[in-house]
C-alpha cells in the first residue's frame, strides 16, 4: 500500500467516529404553554424527564413557546414547533394548547398536562385507548368543584350565596360553572357564575360580587387566573370575600385556601410519559393517566386577617397549614 493511500485511509477511519457522533441528533421537546414563563414553573417536568433518563442540554433539547394568555397565538406557535421538527410536543396547562397542537400535526407525538376531561375537550376518544398521536395526564379538576364548594360551605356554614369565577374564552372550562351549580343545588345553595377573560374583567367580577353580596368564591383553574393570582388574592382581601383556589401556589401567595392537584407532581408524570415516548413507545399505547396527588392547603394568617375561625376538622384534613 502506498504511503499516501495509507494516510488517507487512516484519516477516514479517524474521522468516522466524529461523523457518527454528529449524526446522533439530540431529540427536541417543544413546550407549548398558553401562559407566561415567569408564572408557570417547569421543575416538575424536568424532574420527570430526569427520572426517565433525559436531562435538558445533555440528552435532550427544549424549545419553549409561550402564548402569554393570548389564545389566538396558539395555532401559530404550534405550527412553528412543527416546522422546527421537534420530536415531541408537550402542551402544558390548558386544553386549548393541546387542541392547537393536535390541529397542527398528526405525526408528531403530543403529551398534555392539564385539569379538564380530555374526552369532553375533544382531544382523545377514550381515556384507556387515546389512539392517534396524543396522550397525557389530567387532574380532572372540573370534578373537584363540588368538593371545593363543600369546603367553602363548611368554613362558612351560614352562607347561602356563592360564586364561581371562570374564563369564558377557555372552551374547556365551559362545564365548570354548570357542574358547580349542580353540586350547590343539591345542598340548597345559590351559586352565581361570573366570567373574566381580562385583567379589567377580573376587577369587574369582584365589583359584581360585592354588589350581589356574595359570601364565598370558587376560583376555577385557568392560566389567566394563575398569572393573576396576586390580583385575585388582593381583591379577595380588600372586599373580605373568602375564596378557595385550585392550586397550593395560591394559598402560598396569600390566598385563604386551596384544594386541587399538586402541579409539580402532575408535571413530573408528564415528563415521564415524554421520556417513554422518546425511548420509542407510541402515544396510542399510553392510556391517559389521572393525577394522583391532591392537596388541601390553608393559610391560617389570611383566615385570621379576615376574621374567620377555621373549624378544627380543617386542620385534621389539611395537608399543610401556612402559619
Amino acid at each position: 500500500m502506498r504511503r499516501r493511500e495509507f494516510i488517507t485511509l487512516l484519516g477516514s477511519a479517524t474521522a468516522w467516529p466524529l461523523v457518527a457522533r454528529a449524526q446522533q441528533v439530540m431529540p427536541v421537546i417543544g413546550i407549548l404553554n398558553i401562559g407566561a414563563p415567569f408564572v408557570y414553573p417547569l421543575s416538575g417536568l424536568r424532574e420527570g424527564l430526569k427520572d426517565a433518563g433525559f436531562v435538558e442540554g445533555r440528552s435532550v433539547a427544549i424549545e419553549y413557546r409561550w402564548a402569554n394568555n393570548d389564545l389566538t397565538r396558539l395555532p401559530d406557535l404550534a405550527a412553528d414547533l412543527v416546522r422546527r421538527g421537534v420530536t415531541v410536543i408537550v402542551a402544558m396547562a390548558s386544553a386549548p394548547a393541546a387542541l392547537a397542537a393536535k390541529a397542527a400535526t398528526t405525526a408528531i407525538p403530543i403529551v398534555f398536562g392539564f385539569g379538564v376531561d380530555p374526552v369532553a375537550a375533544g382531544l382523545v376518544d377514550s381515556i384507556n385507548r387515546p389512539s392517534g398521536n396524543i396522550t397525557g395526564i389530567t387532574s380532572m379538576s372540573g370534578e373537584l368543584g363540588g368538593k371545593q364548594l363543600g369546603l367553602l360551605h363548611e368554613l362558612l356554614p351560614n352562607a347561602t350565596r356563592f360564586a364561581v369565577l371562570l374564563n369564558p374564552e377557555n372552551p374547556a372550562t365551559a362545564s365548570l360553572g354548570r357542574d358547580a351549580q349542580a353540586a350547590a343545588s343539591a345542598t340548597g345553595q345559590h351559586v352565581e357564575v361570573l366570567n373574566a377573560s381580562t385583567i379589567a374583567e377580573i376587577d369587574g367580577a369582584f365589583a359584581a360580587l360585592v354588589e350581589n353580596r356574595v359570601q364565598g368564591l370558587l376560583v376555577t383553574t385557568d392560566t389567566l387566573f394563575a398569572d393573576r393570582r396576586v390580583q385575585l388574592i388582593i381583591l379577595s382581601a380588600r372586599h373580605a370575600i373568602p375564596a378557595i383556589y385550585p392550586f397550593r401556589e395560591n394559598a402560598e401567595a396569600g390566598g385563604l385556601m386551596s384544594y386541587g392537584p399538586n402541579l409539580a407532581d402532575r408535571d413530573r408524570q408528564v415528563g415521564i410519559y415524554v421520556g417513554r415516548i422518546l425511548k420509542g413507545e407510541k402515544p396510542s399505547a399510553l392510556p391517559v393517566m389521572r393525577a394522583t396527588k391532591f392537596e388541601f392547603v390553608i393559610n391560617k394568617q389570611t383566615a385570621k386577617t379576615m376574621g374567620l375561625v377555621i373549624p378544627s376538622t380543617f386542620f385534621a384534613l389539611a395537608d399543610e397549614v401556612i402559619e
